[in-house]
């Protein structure tokens, strides 16, 4: 896909989403920026606020809270088209700036429905970079098939690749200054 920036033609990378397993979920995809900025924008909470809720859903950040470190928390809260918030929120378990990050995620009962016990995901990030370019790499490890169908029967998949090219548009707008 070709955007057009100005006079210039931009590149939209692609984001790739593959069932490796009954568990696991792996989504992919390049950004045309050095490791430090995309791990920046993938965590801090003023830059999250920017790319995290799918904008043609009508979704909207209500609040980021994050302690980027290891043992830290987050919190991020998201007001559905429909009005209902939807909340997300888990544990830093790895933080190895700019090459890593491992957290827990559970979708709050109370805000999205999702049934209690669920389990937490937990979720892989690596941030590969090669020639100012980085390659995101997101394990999402799930604690059972069920929970796996029940993340993807969500609409995770449109929404995923919509908030991938606004991190994407992100990225590139901080790789300029």
């Amino acid at each position: 896909m070709v955007a057009k920036k100005g006079s210039e033609a931009v590149s939209k990378n692609p984001t790739t989403m593959e069932l490796e397993s009954d568990r696991e979920i792996v989504i992919a995809r390049t950004f045309n920026g050095p490791a430090r900025i995309v791990f920046d924008a993938f965590t801090k909470p003023e830059f999250v606020k920017r790319w995290w809720a799918p904008k043609s859903l009508g979704d909207s950040v209500v609040s980021i809270d994050g302690d980027v470190r290891v043992g830290g928390k987050y919190r991020y809260v998201l007001r559905a088209s429909g009005g209902n918030p939807v909340a997300f929120s888990g544990q830093y378990t790895e933080v190895a700036p700019p090459s890593r990050l491992v957290y827990t995620q559970a979708f709050e009962p109370t805000a999205s429905g999702a049934p209690p016990g669920a389990g937490d995901l937990v979720i892989t990030v690596t941030f590969d970079e090669r020639d100012g370019k980085t390659r995101l790499v997101e394990r999402i490890s799930c604690p059972s098939k069920e929970v796996r169908d029940m993340v993807l029967a969500s609409g995770m998949e449109h929404g995923m690749r919509e908030t991938m090219d606004q991190l994407d548009e992100l990225v590139a707008s901080l790789a300029t200054l």
